[in-house]
């Protein structure tokens, strides 16, 4: 008896321990749930991989995922954040997919397909129909443009010192004629091929920001390898010092570029001229817009400007400090008022605002001139109307938009270094901060691969985008955490004038830091060397651009048999006096277009000396010559800013620019 009575007490001890783990283990429903701002309706999710879902929740709260029979559960860490990983999905839909906790969100019509990231600056921004710029045959495109199981993504711009864990975003929304005028054409074109060839869905997630370089969207530890980087990034390390320690800080790279531009100038004898002087007579000078870039007015060129602006102001306003904004400027300026220097700043977007001292005034005529350095790209004063102004309050200002007068200067800004970034604001050039308000915040979504357009602001510094493009990709797939995943990138189009004689040109050597990033593994390269705008750096023809890159990604990640590169540059081979050139990706032979002849090449010999060169298809290889050049050693083809070139192979495929040269 005594033996069934210490049973029944182990038993009910034990029954009793049982639920005190139970009761110590279990978690209440969490509370007060958020999704990351990518997990919207209509969403499309990447197939054929592990599925992340996370947020934030009140810390140990239990949440329960549920998506196409999976029942996936988590606790909210002591941080707030919670993630559940859910095994790979076919392509299809729509799902659902539901996140329970005290609450329960239904995310509906969702999607499992194919997703890519589309990033870079302005030609990924430009939509397919929109104020600033639209593509060749935007109605009609916008009118067909009837796809539900295309979704686009479009994050909002953000910039951030440090990374971020979340963003502001549109939500996912269905393809259609009502959704897809403001998003990126280049994007939806690509993503349209892939639709059409594979029958599945695609999901098209546009992070980008026009005007941009590649830094910013880069983060911070990789950035670090590179030594021009390292004061920048510890720079961003200054919020919590007080504003006379930042500005310590930062003055020294910033007055050292200044001085070297300053040095050039007076070197040129540019600010001998006495443009700035008061009265200084400029009626014969011509007339240009403000506010508006140099080139969105026909007026192509980098280097110095002089642009000066009469104003009349009343005797109202003697006696009172003025401030004269001038918006941003590309790149660099030094800016008088009536003969004396009020303020001088460089950065592509800063906004200039100088103050005006009430002992410079004069009643009637008053002359503001501006000294314009352009390193690149645009120039010119380009912001919004609204913030080209001079007045002694908020409220009492006279507008200076309109005509201003201009004098350019012959002045080669390609002998100055980069110009460092300015201080104490919060500018998206900046190394990293784009890379922490715009990509960082999308971590880990499961993505197929991604879409570049970007190098246009990075042309001014060529050589060491080689190293910064590669570094980006690399950084881009070690932060994903999904292995080598495709990145496929746009050279840039041909653009600027054409030039009569060979050159070395910036976008030239852009170019051939591309094409070097095809070293890396699971990358590919559209060239849109043919179809870009003298005039235009933002061409309309973006439906050869979605389809090369598209091309890529059929053939490079989807197996598909199909030609998907022009001819790129393999070897050469010196025969007395000419050079036989041999490229892979020929594809049913090389062939000429819109000529009869060759266009593009150029020979030299050890004294480095470039010529055109005649050029013939021999087979799939071209062999080229000069008279005047004897003994040749290098060849390049496309080599300039807007070259007049003219291969292509079977497919229709343009060659590269390439050089066969380290000169």
């Amino acid at each position: 008896m005594k033996k069934e009575k210490m049973k029944s007490i182990m038993l009910i001890s034990l029954l009793y321990l049982i639920a005190i783990s139970a009761c110590q283990n279990s978690h209440q429903p969490a509370k007060n749930i958020t999704l990351n701002p990518l997990f919207t309706d209509n969403m499309v999710l990447q197939q054929k991989q592990k599925i992340q879902v996370w947020g934030t929740a009140e810390p140990g709260g239990e949440i329960v995922v549920s998506f196409n029979g999976q029942q996936v559960k988590a606790i909210t860490a002591d941080d707030g954040k919670w993630s559940v990983e859910l095994s790979p999905v076919e392509a299809g839909g729509a799902f659902e997919l539901i996140i329970s906790g005290e609450d329960e969100i239904r995310i509906k019509n969702v999607l499992v397909g194919e997703v890519w990231i589309c990033s870079g600056q302005s030609n990924m921004e430009m939509a397919v129909e929109a104020e600033w710029g639209r593509i060749d045959n935007s109605k009609e495109e916008v009118a067909n443009a009837n796809y539900p199981n295309i979704r686009l993504f479009m994050v909002d711009k953000a910039m951030s010192n440090t990374p971020l864990e979340t963003f502001t975003g549109s939500g996912w929304k269905e393809c259609s004629p009502q959704t897809i005028s403001e998003f990126s054409a280049v994007a939806y074109l690509f993503g349209r091929k892939l639709h059409k060839d594979l029958n599945v869905p695609i999901g098209l997630i546009e992070t980008a920001w026009g005007g941009t370089v590649v830094e910013a969207w880069t983060d911070a530890n990789s950035l670090k390898n590179i030594n021009e980087f390292i004061d920048e990034i510890n720079a961003l390390k200054l919020n919590s010092q007080g504003e006379r320690e930042k500005k310590i800080t930062y003055n020294k790279p910033q007055q050292k570029w200044i001085d070297e531009v300053n040095g050039k100038l007076n070197d040129a004898g540019i600010l001998a001229h006495g443009y700035n002087k008061y009265g200084f007579d400029s009626k014969k000078w011509k007339t240009l817009d403000v506010p508006k870039t140099w080139e969105d007015q026909d007026i192509n060129f980098d280097g110095v400007m002089w642009v000066k602006k009469d104003i009349t102001i009343s005797k109202d306003w003697q006696g009172k400090d003025l401030t004269l904004n001038l918006g941003p400027i590309n790149d660099f300026d030094i800016t008088w008022f009536n003969g004396k220097l009020v303020g001088s700043r460089p950065g592509v977007g800063m906004f200039r605002s100088y103050k005006i001292p009430k002992e410079l005034l004069k009643e009637g005529k008053n002359e503001i001139t501006v000294l314009i350095l352009d390193i690149g790209n645009n120039g010119g004063i380009y912001g919004e109307p609204e913030n080209i102004t001079i007045g002694y309050s908020e409220e009492v200002t006279i507008s200076l938009v309109g005509k201003w007068k201009y004098k350019m200067e012959n002045f080669e800004p390609l002998i100055l270094s980069h110009p460092p970034n300015w201080p104490g604001v919060a500018q998206q050039n900046r190394p990293t901060v784009l890379y922490n308000g715009m990509i960082k915040p999308l971590l880990p979504y499961g993505i197929r691969g991604a879409i570049w357009y970007q190098g246009e602001s990075n042309a001014d510094r060529a050589i060491q985008y080689r190293k910064l493009f590669k570094t980006l990709i690399t950084n881009w797939r070690e932060v994903w955490g999904q292995g080598d995943f495709p990145f496929l990138f746009v050279q840039l189009a041909n653009f600027m004038p054409i030039v009569n004689e060979p050159s070395n040109e910036p976008w030239a050597n852009l170019r051939e830091a591309q094409t070097m990033a095809l070293e890396l593994p699971n990358t590919g390269m559209a060239v849109t060397i043919d179809i870009g705008d003298a005039i235009d750096i933002h061409p309309t023809n973006k439906q050869d651009v979605g389809k090369r890159l598209a091309l890529n990604a059929l053939a490079t990640v989807y197996g598909k048999d199909i030609p998907y590169s022009g001819p790129m540059y393999q070897s050469i081979k010196i025969e007395g006096n000419k050079i036989r050139i041999q490229f892979t990706h020929a594809n049913n032979g090389l062939k000429i277009k819109g000529y009869t002849q060759l266009k593009g090449f150029a020979i030299a010999g050890v004294d480095k000396k470039f010529f055109w060169a005649e050029a013939k298809i021999d087979g799939n290889e071209v062999v080229v010559w000069n008279s005047k050049v004897k003994n040749p050693v290098a060849v390049r083809y496309a080599w300039a800013n807007n070259p007049i070139c003219n291969l292509y192979n079977g497919a229709d495929l343009p060659a590269s620019p390439f050089r066969t040269d380290e000169w």
